[in-house]
């Protein structure tokens, strides 16, 4: 993923503040993080990411393309999937000139597959 950083303190003095572009090539993802105390917005401009997060204990796949808007709580664990064969871009907005990322082994547990 690329980020391209447009409104910020380092570019226009922003301070709570931060919007910027992120390109996601194809057949790629991030793995499963939260922002901690962040809240992000996102629309997406081009393709059809997927944002994956998990509720009530199962995951939940958000399907998105151009034109859509996605808001991702803060501490709420999530990841972004571009399954597909074209870039995906989106713009994002974050409460914080920190991109705080915290890297978490997994949304759901693994399944209990009964191998002990």
């Amino acid at each position: 993923m690329t980020r391209r950083e447009a409104v910020s303190a380092q570019t226009v003095g922003a301070q709570r503040l931060w919007m910027g572009q992120t390109h996601v090539a194809p057949h790629t993802g991030s793995g499963d993080h939260h922002h901690g105390d962040s809240e992000t917005a996102i629309h997406v401009l081009r393709g059809h990411p997927v944002f994956v997060f998990a509720e009530h204990g199962e995951e939940v796949r958000l399907q998105t393309g151009p034109g859509d808007y996605v808001f991702v709580p803060p501490y709420t664990p999530h990841r972004e999937e571009n399954p597909h064969a074209e870039e995906a871009v989106v713009v994002i907005a974050r409460s914080s000139q920190e991109a705080i990322v915290v890297n978490l082994p997994s949304l759901l547990p693994e399944p209990d597959r009964g191998d002990d």
